[in-house]
């Protein structure tokens, strides 16, 4: 038997292909972060500063649409670290957090993100399938964990509610924060 270095190439666990552990432990290094690059398939209007996203009800999907609101916005005018951004993506959070935990089903694996700015007001909105089940605001106690994603909502937007999904079965959650100008506080 031959004593191993990093050239010996070798097989991983359940995969007959081999490899180097030097290259193996090369990828488990971390990375430089990357500016983030939408995907082809978003929908974008750039003359309209609309947004659509459909998104897996998980919680990589739910992050994904809170990166590309921040995203978006900061193309938009509205940069990352400024208080609309800031609000939108924790708004963002608390919505499709909600819509992951409570609006997906057996069948039932995707939600919506949609942003609109329009004349100075921002616009979210995250549907679902679960019509039945409808954002009630609570009070949680001192020791839990939730309870507390509406009452954020409720204290960063001017506006918000639920409706009916149009075209669809399942329900729609709104917020409408103000966004009066680039970098413009909420």
């Amino acid at each position: 038997m031959t004593p191993y270095t990093s050239d010996t190439p070798t097989t991983r666990p359940h995969s007959p292909l081999p490899y180097h552990r030097a290259s193996w432990s090369q990828s488990l290094r971390p990375r430089h972060r990357r500016r983030m690059t939408p995907p082809a398939d978003i929908t974008t209007h750039p003359d309209e500063t609309t947004f659509e996203l459909r998104f897996t009800a998980t919680p990589r999907g739910a992050r994904l649409a809170r990166r590309l609101t921040a995203y978006y916005l900061d193309s938009w005018g509205y940069p990352y670290g400024s208080e609309v951004n800031d609000s939108a993506s924790l708004v963002v959070a608390e919505l499709t957090a909600n819509a992951v935990t409570h609006g997906r089903g057996p069948g039932r694996e995707d939600a919506l993100l949609g942003l609109a700015l329009i004349d100075g007001w921002l616009r979210i909105e995250v549907s679902d399938m679960r019509g039945e089940r409808r954002p009630a605001l609570r009070t949680a106690a001192e020791d839990e964990e939730a309870g507390r994603g509406l009452l954020i909502v409720g204290a960063l937007a001017e506006r918000s509610g639920v409706t009916p999904r149009t075209g669809a079965p399942g329900k729609t959650v709104w917020a409408v924060l103000r966004a009066d100008g680039p970098g413009a506080s909420s």
